[in-house]
């Protein structure tokens, strides 16, 4: 979900690529062992981060992790936990256009407290409703998550639409809860990562809107069609 600068075409989008095979069977096995042991460090790493101020904090420790180069893009998780998240979310609006995942999308919204129309308008934007898709930037599945992000998450299989779907929301939720419920600023932090977002500087949607094009082509576009596809959702 996080752009990769080498793998976009000269409009700064990213362009998908094959979809799942059945090659994917023969590593399935080892990412379900891996994924245990990054859970576990995804957890005591937020437990830990969660103590410390958001502006402050060592978090030099991330780099003796495994994988670190996946666990350092793990940064906004110095929130706190999902149960605060739903005093800082917009409204809801709860009769949205049906999808195929309805069960699934709605199990999430009540659990971490995002609001159903963002996540279809999310889901929608980033895949089409299409389980199996893979970007040229190895993000995956429905709500495409790179495979260090889905692992911190406890996804084993981010073409599951079940673990998808959850691991984007709280991933979502995170973002929301880092940006004190600013929906633009942490769905540009979904799209090109909460660092780019950091570095402008801003506080509020407004301040984002105003330098909006500091941001990469493809994250500007991805406002506007988040923005188009919730009103489609809304009913």
């Amino acid at each position: 979900m996080e752009i990769n600068p080498a793998v976009t075409n000269g409009l700064g989008q990213l362009k998908w690529v094959s979809l799942k095979s059945a090659t994917d069977k023969s590593s399935s096995a080892n990412e379900t062992k891996r994924s245990g042991a990054s859970a576990s460090q995804f957890a005591a790493m937020l437990q830990a981060l969660s103590s410390n101020s958001s502006n402050g904090g060592d978090t030099n420790f991330l780099t003796s992790l495994p994988d670190a180069s996946s666990v350092s893009s793990l940064l906004w998780q110095q929130i706190g936990t999902a149960e605060s998240i739903d005093s800082v979310i917009s409204g809801e609006i709860t009769d949205t256009k049906p999808t195929s995942y309805d069960d699934l999308i709605q199990t999430a919204s009540a659990k971490y407290g995002v609001p159903v129309d963002l996540i279809k308008a999310v889901i929608d934007t980033e895949s089409s409703f299409n389980p199996n898709v893979v970007s040229s930037a190895g993000a995956k599945g429905l709500m495409q998550l790179m495979d260090g992000t889905a692992r911190g998450l406890g996804v084993s299989d981010s073409f599951n639409p079940a673990q998808n779907i959850d691991g984007g929301v709280r991933y979502l939720s995170y973002q929301l809860k880092r940006f004190d419920g600013q929906e633009k600023m942490a769905l540009a932090a979904y799209n090109a990562g909460p660092a780019r977002v950091i570095n402008l500087g801003v506080s509020n949607d407004q301040e984002l809107l105003e330098k909006l094009t500091l941001l990469p082509i493809e994250t500007q576009s991805y406002l506007t069609k988040i923005e188009r596809a919730r009103a489609e959702y809304a009913v």
